[in-house]
């Protein structure tokens, strides 16, 4: 629940939602509302991205249209490849022998949804090359993957909170043996 919810905010906050947010007058305090710090948050990133971009003011607001529109999508791919990997990992541990079909279909199902999320990201690119330089886009990319790393080490910190620590694919991390 509480990776979920910290992925969810770091997808609103990539997703350029608080280029053109109200500022929030609560201080970010123990008893501040969580909407507001979610406002806070998503504010703080979208100035970060601004910054860090190089984007004017229209720049972002496209930027939020953009991402309002394809963000959707990639997230919905990226639960059917999480319950893809989660049934092929139950087939593959099952008591007995795994079955060879199942784990065929989840295979293709595997790589359809790759491609699917490829696509998808190509036509994001497309539409973010419209108002975008190359530099500009390359700049955002690059954000991106830091907050998707940023995402990933809190997940192995609250995953080390709860019974020790995952690897990158969300599986239980091997012990190394002496």
């Amino acid at each position: 629940m509480t990776r979920s919810l910290r992925l969810t905010t770091l997808a609103l906050a990539l997703s350029g939602a608080a280029a053109n947010a109200q500022p929030v007058k609560e201080p970010l305090t123990g008893k501040a509302s969580r909407p507001a710090l979610e406002q806070q948050f998503r504010e703080r990133v979208a100035k970060l991205t601004q910054n860090r971009v190089g984007l004017n003011d229209a720049q972002m607001a496209q930027l939020e249209q953009s991402n309002a529109r394809f963000a959707p999508q990639l997230a919905q791919v990226a639960a059917q490849e999480r319950e893809t990997r989660r049934q092929l990992r139950v087939e593959m541990t099952s008591a007995g022998q795994p079955n060879q079909q199942h784990v065929s279909d989840l295979l293709d199902a595997s790589l359809r949804l790759q491609k699917q999320r490829i696509g998808i990201i190509e036509e994001e690119q497309k539409d973010l090359a419209r108002f975008m330089n190359p530099v500009q886009r390359a700049r955002y990319i690059a954000l991106q993957q830091q907050f998707r790393r940023r995402a990933q080490e809190l997940d192995g910190q609250n995953a080390g909170q709860q019974g020790g620590p995952r690897n990158q694919r969300g599986g239980q991390a091997l012990k190394k043996r002496p």
